[in-house]
C-alpha cells in the first residue's frame, strides 16, 4: 500500500517538477530559490499525499507553490541575495542583457502578490477563477492585481529598456 503510494507520487513528481520550478523561477527570479520552493512544495504535498485527489493535483500543487513562494517573501528572504562570487562589474554599470533578461527584471520589480498573479495567469496560463482557487481570494481580487501588476511591469519595463 505504501509502496503504491509512493509510486504514484514519484511519477507525479517526475513529470511535474520541471514544469513548477519554471513557474517559481517565474515568480522569485532565482533558479536556487526556486528550486528550494519547489522541493519545499513537493514535500508539503507528499506529506498530504494519501488525501490529495488525483484530479485536482496539479492545482493543489500550484496552491502550495505560490503560498510558499508568498511566505519566502513575508519573512524577509526575498532581502537576501546570495552569490557565490561578486560580478566584475558594478550594478547599473554598462550592460548587454538579452531581452529575456530586462524582462525578468522588470518582472522582479512587480511587487511579489501582483508578481504571483501574473506568473499564474500568463505562465502558468490559469483562468482568473483558477488562479483565485490557487490564490484563495476573490476572482475581483485576481482581476485588480493582475491589472496592478501589468500597469508596473509596463512602467518598469521601458526604464530597463533604456538602461541596457
Amino acid at each position: 500500500m505504501v509502496r503504491a503510494r509512493d509510486e504514484e507520487f514519484a511519477e507525479f513528481f517526475a513529470a511535474r517538477f520541471d514544469t513548477y520550478r519554471r513557474i517559481a523561477h517565474a515568480m522569485c527570479g532565482d533558479w536556487a530559490v526556486a528550486e528550494e520552493i519547489t522541493q519545499d512544495s513537493f514535500v508539503k504535498v507528499y506529506a498530504r499525499w494519501s488525501k490529495v485527489r488525483r484530479d485536482t493535483a496539479d492545482a493543489y500543487l500550484r496552491t502550495v507553490l505560490t503560498r510558499s513562494f508568498l511566505d519566502t517573501r513575508r519573512r524577509g528572504r526575498a532581502r537576501e541575495r546570495v552569490v557565490a562570487e561578486v560580478p566584475d562589474s558594478p550594478v547599473g554599470g554598462e550592460s548587454t542583457i538579452p531581452d529575456q533578461e530586462v524582462l525578468r527584471s522588470a518582472l522582479l520589480s512587480v511587487p511579489p502578490g501582483q508578481r504571483a498573479v501574473l506568473v499564474l495567469r500568463f505562465v502558468a496560463d490559469l483562468s482568473v477563477e483558477q488562479a483565485a482557487a490557487a490564490l484563495s481570494c476573490s476572482t475581483g481580487t485576481v482581476k485588480s492585481q493582475t491589472a496592478r501588476g501589468l500597469a508596473t511591469l509596463r512602467a518598469a519595463y521601458p526604464e530597463n529598456v533604456r538602461s541596457v
